[in-house]
């Protein structure tokens, strides 16, 4: 590789009469004169108490994204612990440094909304900072995506290294975990089948440690497909939050650092891409998994991933997981079951095998090296699975042109093929006023419609796409119904739930046009959304009711000036590869 090419933190080519800068070498201030910057950098790193010989060494950054904010990253501290004890027993240095760190529940307007910022605070300070390799630590939902944007834009030998899921609790018996079962018993609690005592004292069982969701949630989603993108190592995904077992992935992920790293280009391909859709359709993941793609792939030269790509491996890809919400289980289960090694021994067959892990070995050759195979249930064969196929469908249409998703493996079958009459709510504040009214005009046939809550509608596409069973309904014993948005849902969330259409109703797409009464028709096996009115009524419906949200300063004027749509990942237009060439 041409040394000229290397990113060296200062914005500038490294010289090209020479080997490419080093540790404390790399990225150096530019005061017009070298020797000076690299001895005030050294004189003021020794304030920490470092040596010489410590800082003659290949230097390894460690993400930190803890925060009091942040419970699923609480055991951040002793992970770092462990990355850095891998990192010294390998002759390395391990230096620790903050960025910002994403909460789903902490995080105004929503956490999707920062998701671009933190990919881009990763991004610029992996560059500003002298480091040979970078150890992502991240977990909740946004926090691994995002690294993963930031960590391929400045393209430096890197690793992704999660937090782990929490473990269950009880309540009265039953296993408990969130997050699908904090939606499940919320259900039940606005249905009036528990009183406002039993659901606090779920409340206190939900989360029983430190961690991300213990289901198929967005947060283990982008865990497990992490390794099969390459990008983390095979049987890193699942070990529990607060096991021994996660503290030494992260002793191992640090001594992986210390030595030799494949920057992210030299991984990551369309086929790498297709090793991690392949998956998610098996895991039945979380439909945020899509997106958060979508926007990855987009940060890669040469890498074309769409919403086709999705359907079309889904379509002969099984379901083999049995996780909540489309399964049973919890994440602790699969660990027990020999995690994603496990699922992708299954899938092999559907796999490219020769793709390069950030080992440097391939695929096929890291499964070799895990353990044999044992008896258990979580993860079926492809011969067995608990679905045939497209856990995971995309959805077109009259009412979806650029594209909708909905996850089938955890809807009502009944509801696969539905036509209903629409009620309308203009965005989430109508939605909460309205929803409960005894005298909205709606039955379980109907077909929910939420506007204005895409990328620029809300802004930050909220999971409102979820949108609740009205009361009166759900006392009466509805537990689901086709509910269709242009925004986005948990992936620990359940449902006949249509979500991020495209383009969304705040730039005029067709969702806007949607009115009280309307007929609605989803086919799933078709592929399927319509909005049965001609398309000369939606032409006239939508004209002078295109909404265009704008802001005067600071994040939020870049966010909505910059945003795309959600079947191009959400990501910022300027961040995409080549968007500066």
């Amino acid at each position: 590789m041409d040394n000229s090419s290397i990113p060296n933190g200062s914005g500038l080519p490294a010289r090209s009469n020479g080997p490419a800068p080093t540790g404390l070498r790399k990225g150096l201030t530019a005061y017009g004169d070298t020797d000076f910057s690299i001895f005030l950098r050294k004189a003021f790193i020794k304030g920490a108490g470092y040596s010489d010989d410590a800082l003659d060494r290949r230097i390894v950054g460690i993400v930190n994204t803890g925060s009091g904010f942040n419970p699923c990253h609480a055991n951040m501290p002793q992970l770092i612990d462990a990355v850095q004890r891998g990192v010294m027993l390998s002759g390395a240095l391990p230096v620790p440094f903050p960025t910002i760190s994403l909460h789903e529940s902490f995080a105004h307007p929503t956490s999707m909304f920062l998701r671009n910022l933190m990919s881009m605070d990763t991004e610029e300070m992996i560059r500003a900072q002298p480091m040979d390799a970078v150890i992502l630590i991240g977990g909740c939902d946004k926090t691994v995506p995002a690294q993963l944007m930031g960590a391929i834009s400045a393209d430096v030998p890197a690793v992704q290294l999660v937090v782990g899921p929490m473990v269950t609790g009880s309540h009265r018996g039953t296993r408990v975990g969130a997050c699908t079962d904090c939606r499940g018993y919320w259900g039940r609690y606005r249905a009036g089948e528990i009183d406002i005592e039993e659901i606090g004292q779920v409340g206190n069982e939900l989360v029983p440690s430190a961690g991300t969701c213990g289901v198929m949630g967005t947060a283990s989603t982008m865990a497990c497909l992490s390794e099969a993108l390459g990008i983390a190592p095979l049987g890193s995904a699942c070990a529990p939050a607060n096991s021994s077992q996660r503290l030494r992935v992260g002793e191992l992920i640090g001594k992986l650092a210390a030595t030799s790293l494949p920057r992210p280009s030299e991984i990551l391909t369309k086929k790498s891409f297709e090793n991690a859709i392949t998956l998610l359709q098996a895991l039945g993941g979380s439909t945020n998994a899509v997106v958060h793609l979508l926007a990855v792939a987009g940060r890669m030269p040469g890498v074309e991933v769409t919403l086709d790509d999705f359907d079309r491996i889904g379509r002969k890809t099984p379901l083999l997981v049995d996780l909540k919400p489309s399964g049973q289980n919890y994440m602790e289960d699969l660990h027990k079951a020999g995690g994603v090694p496990c699922i992708l021994r299954a899938l092999a067959p559907l796999l490219h095998l020769d793709e390069k892990t950030v080992t440097g070995r391939t695929l096929g050759e890291e499964l070799q090296r895990q353990p044999s195979a044992w008896d258990q249930s979580i993860v079926r064969p492809l011969s067995t699975p608990l679905a045939p196929g497209s856990s995971l469908a995309v959805l077109r249409g009259n009412l979806a042109p650029g594209g909708a998703v909905i996850k089938q493996s955890a809807m009502s079958p009944a509801l696969r093929s539905h036509r209903g009459r629409a009620v309308v709510f203009k965005g989430t504040e109508d939605l909460t006023n309205r929803i409960d009214d005894p005298s909205l005009k709606v039955d379980e046939t109907s077909v929910l419609v939420l506007q204005n809550i895409g990328p620029k509608g809300h802004p930050g596409m909220p999971e409102a796409g979820y949108i609740p069973i009205p009361r009166k309904l759900a006392q009466r014993g509805v537990k689901d119904m086709v509910r269709i948005s242009d925004g986005r849902m948990s992936g620990t969330a359940s449902g006949a739930v249509v979500l991020h259409v495209s383009p969304e109703a705040a730039v005029g797409g067709p969702l806007a046009a949607v009115q009280d009464g309307d007929e609605i028709e989803l086919d799933v096996a078709a592929r399927s959304l319509r909005l049965l009115v001609s398309e000369e009524d939606i032409t006239e419906r939508l004209k002078g009711i295109t909404i265009k949200p704008t802001a005067t300063r600071g994040y939020r004027k870049l966010y909505l000036e910059s945003v795309l749509q959600a079947d191009q990942g959400a990501d910022f237009d300027f961040l995409r590869a080549c968007a500066d060439e």
